[in-house]
C-alpha cells in the first residue's frame, strides 16, 4: 500500500510540473502576475509530492519489501543497513528518482530564496525548471518506475551491486546528481535571461551562487568517486579516464569556466553572450553524462543501466532543451552587447583565457570519451582510447592554468599592472623553482613530471597567499593582518580554491612520479621488500562478514626492522550476488600510502599479492576538500547568496518608473 502511495505522488508531483511549467510562463509573456504567482507554490507542492514518493521508497528498502521489484533485485535482508538505504538510488529507477527529487529541491529553494528577483525572471526561471521537471518525471514513469510490484514476490532479494556496498559509493551519488542537477537552475537563468533579453551585472550576481553550489557539490562527489576508484577496486589508480568518470568532470570543466566568466558580467558587463552560452553547455554535458550511464552504448565499471531505449529518451531530452535553448541563443544573442572594455592586460584577458583553456579542455575530454562510439558507427571499427591519450591532450592544458591563476587572481580590472604582480609573485616563482630543484636532485632516473607537479602546486599554494597578502593593501603588518581578517568570505574562498587545485596537482604528480609497484606470489611466513620497506604475510584466514564471506590476509610492515603498519587486505565474495570483489588495506599518511591487495590463492598454496608505495597520495583528496571548502566559504558570503543584488536594483527601478 505504501509503494503504491509513493507512486500515487510522484504521479501528481508530474501534474504539478506541468503546471509549474506551463502558468508562470505564459503569465510572464502575458504579463499576468497571477499566472506568474502559481510558479513558487506549484515548486514547493512538486518537492513535497516528490519527497514522499522517494520516502515511501526507502521505506520498502528499510524493510525489504521484495514485493517491490526494484527492492527485490537491489536488496537483500543480510545487508548492513547503511547499504539498504544507499541500495534506493544504487540502481537505475530508484537514482532517477533521487534525480526528480534533487531537481525538485533546486525549484523550491528557488522560490523560497528569490524572492527578491524580478517577478517576471522568477516566474520564467521556475518555469523552465518545471519544464525540466515535466521531461524527467515522463522518463520515470513511462519508462522507469521504481514502484512496480513483483509478479512472484521472492523470500529474499537479489542483494545491491558488492562494488556499490562501501561508504564512499553509499554518498557519492548523492553528492554528484546535486551537482549534475544544480546546473539545471544555471540553464534555467540563462534561458530566462533569454526570453527576458536581458543579461547584465544583476543577472551574473544572481547566477553564480547556484553555479557556485552545484559546482562545490560536484567537486566533492568526484573527489568521493575517485577516492572510492583507488581503495575499492583494487587497481591502485585514483582515476581511469572511464566514460562515467568523464561524464562527471567535463561539467566540472564548464562549471569552472562559467564561475570565473559570470564574474566577468557582475564586475564589467562583459562575456555576456560567452557566459550565457557556458550555463547552456554545463548543464547540457550533464545530460549527456547521464545518457552515457544510463544507454548502454559504452561500457563502464559505474554504470546504472543497459538499456538503448532509455538512452533514445535520454537524447530526444538532450534534444529539445538543447536544441531550444541554442535556438534562442542565435536569436538573442546579437543583443548581448557587452558594455565593459578592457586592455589585453587585464584581469577580463586572464579569465577569457582561463575560459577557453577550460572550455578546450573540456571537449578534449568529450571527443576521447565518444571517439570509440563515433568509429564504431562511422567507420566500423572498434578502438579504445585510453589514459595515455587522455594525459598526453589533457595534461598541457592543466599546467597552463596552473601557470596563469595566480597572474590572473591579482591581475586589476580592465587594465593591469604586470609589473607589480610579478613582483608581488616573486616570492612564490622562487619557493617553486626551488622546490622543483630539490625534487629533481632528490630523484635519480625519472621522468620530470614530479618535480613539475610539485612547483606547479607549491606555485599555486604560494600564489593564493600571495593574493590575499595583496588584498590586504599597504602599511604595517599588524594593519594587513587586520585587514585580512576582514577580507570578503568570497575572496578567502577563492584563495582556498586555487590552493586546493595546487594541492591536487602536487598529489597526483607525486603518485604518478614516484610510485612503486610490486607484484608477486607470497607464501603464509614470507618476507619480502618493495622500496624502502619489508612486508610479511604472516597468515591468510577464512572470515564471515554480514552477507559474504573473505579471506583476510594478515601482512605485517616494517622500515628498517621497526614495525610500521599490519594491514588486513582481503578477498571477498557475495554468495547472493555470486560476485567477489577485492578490499585493499592501505595504511595513510601525507607522505605516503602503503597500498596492499590480497589476490587469488595458487595451487602451490601461495597467495598473489600486489603492493604499491604511492607517494603524496592524499594530497589528491585534501586537495578537493580544500577546494570544497573554498566553495563553501565563497558560498557563505552575504553577497553571493541568491538575487542579493536585487535590492539594490528594484528600488531604483521603482524610482525610474
Amino acid at each position: 500500500m505504501i509503494a503504491e502511495f509513493g507512486h500515487f505522488a510522484l504521479i501528481l508531483a508530474a501534474f504539478v510540473a506541468v503546471a509549474q511549467a506551463v502558468a508562470p510562463l505564459v503569465g510572464a509573456w502575458r504579463g499576468n502576475a497571477a499566472w506568474m504567482a502559481v510558479a513558487g507554490p506549484a515548486a514547493t507542492i512538486q518537492f513535497a509530492l516528490v519527497a514522499v514518493a522517494f520516502a515511501a521508497l526507502t521505506h520498502a528498502f528499510v524493510v525489504s519489501d521484495f514485493s517491490v521489484q526494484l527492492v527485490a533485485r537491489n536488496s537483500h535482508t543480510a545487508k548492513p543497513m547503511l547499504y539498504k538505504l544507499s541500495g534506493v538510488w544504487g540502481n537505475h529507477e530508484g537514482s532517477l528518482l533521487l534525480w526528480v527529487l534533487i531537481l525538485s529541491l533546486f525549484g523550491a529553494c528557488a522560490s523560497w530564496f528569490g524572492g527578491n528577483l524580478p517577478a517576471t525572471l522568477k516566474a520564467r526561471v521556475l518555469g523552465v525548471q518545471g519544464a525540466v521537471g515535466v521531461a524527467f518525471h515522463a522518463f520515470i514513469l513511462f519508462t522507469s518506475n521504481p514502484f512496480l510490484r513483483h509478479p512472484r514476490p521472492p523470500f529474499n532479494g537479489e542483494d545491491l551491486n558488492p562494488l556499490l556496498q562501501d561508504p564512499g559509493l553509499a554518498f557519492h551519488p548523492p553528492f554528484l546528481y546535486l551537482g549534475y542537477v544544480g546546473l539545471s537552475m544555471s540553464f534555467s537563468f540563462a534561458v530566462a535571461a533569454l526570453a527576458e533579453g536581458r543579461v547584465d551585472a544583476s543577472w551574473g550576481r544572481w547566477v553564480r551562487p547556484w553555479t557556485l553550489a552545484a559546482w562545490l557539490f560536484l567537486t566533492v562527489g568526484i573527489g568521493l568517486g575517485s577516492w572510492w576508484a583507488y581503495y575499492e577496486l583494487g587497481w591502485g589508480g585514483f582515476w581511469f579516464w572511464d566514460p562515467v568518470e568523464n561524464a562527471s568532470f567535463m561539467p566540472w570543466l564548464l562549471a569552472t569556466a562559467l564561475l570565473h566568466s559570470a564574474i566577468v558580467v557582475e564586475k564589467r558587463e562583459a562575456l555576456k553572450s560567452w557566459t550565457v552560452l557556458l550555463a547552456i553547455l554545463a548543464f547540457g554535458f550533464s545530460l549527456i553524462g547521464t545518457f552515457i550511464v544510463r544507454s548502454g552504448v559504452l561500457t563502464s565499471v559505474h554504470a546504472f543501466a543497459n538499456d538503448p531505449d532509455r538512452g533514445v529518451f535520454i537524447l530526444m531530452i538532450l534534444a529539445v532543451f538543447m536544441g531550444g535553448a541554442l535556438a534562442l541563443y542565435a536569436v538573442r544573442a546579437p543583443s548581448l552587447e557587452a558594455k565593459g572594455a578592457f586592455a589585453v592586460a587585464s584581469r577580463e584577458s586572464m579569465l577569457v583565457l582561463n575560459n577557453a583553456l577550460l572550455a578546450v579542455s573540456c571537449m578534449v575530454v568529450f571527443v576521447g570519451t565518444l571517439w570509440p562510439l563515433a568509429a564504431e558507427m562511422f567507420f566500423d571499427r572498434k578502438l579504445s582510447v585510453g589514459p595515455p591519450f587522455f594525459e598526453a591532450a589533457f595534461t598541457p592544458f592543466m599546467v597552463i592554468i596552473a601557470v596563469i591563476l595566480p597572474f590572473g587572481a591579482m591581475m586589476p580590472w580592465k587594465r593591469g599592472a604586470p609589473r607589480r604582480v610579478a613582483r608581488a609573485l616573486a616570492g612564490p616563482a622562487v619557493l617553486a623553482v626551488a622546490l622543483l630543484a630539490l625534487a629533481w636532485a632528490a630523484q635519480t632516473g625519472r621522468s620530470a613530471l614530479g618535480p613539475v607537479g610539485v612547483a606547479l602546486g607549491a606555485w599555486l599554494a604560494a600564489g593564493a597567499l600571495a593574493d590575499l597578502w595583496l588584498r590586504s593593501g599597504r602599511g604595517a603588518v599588524s594593519e594587513k593582518l587586520s585587514r585580512l581578517r576582514r577580507l570578503p568570505r568570497a575572496d578567502w574562498g577563492r584563495a582556498a580554491a586555487h590552493a586546493g587545485f595546487g594541492a591536487t596537482i602536487f598529489g597526483i604528480a607525486g603518485m604518478m612520479a614516484w610510485e612503486v609497484e610490486d607484484i608477486r606470489v607470497a607464501r603464509p611466513g614470507e618476507t619480502f621488500a618493495v622500496g624502502s620497506y619489508e612486508f610479511a604475510l604472516e597468515g591468510v584466514e577464512r572470515v564471515r562478514g554480514p552477507n559474504y564471506l573473505a579471506d583476510r590476509g594478515d601482512v605485517a610492515v616494517f622500515k628498517d626492522a621497526i614495525p610500521v603498519a599490519r594491514l588486513s587486505p582481503e578477498k571477498r565474495f557475495y554468495p547472493v550476488a555470486g560476485t567477489p570483489t577485492t578490499e585493499a588495506a592501505i595504511d595513510q599518511s601525507l607522505a605516503r600510502d602503503i597500498y596492499v591487495v590480497l589476490g587469488d590463492r595458487r595451487e602451490d598454496g601461495g597467495w598473489t599479492v600486489r603492493t604499491y608505495i604511492k607517494p603524496m597520495a592524499n594530497w589528491i583528496w585534501l586537495g578537493a576538500i580544500i577546494m570544497a571548502f573554498g566553495g563553501v566559504l565563497s558560498l557563505s558570503d552575504r553577497r553571493f547568496r541568491v538575487a542579493a543584488g536585487a535590492r539594490k536594483i528594484l528600488p531604483a527601478a521603482v524610482a525610474a518608473e
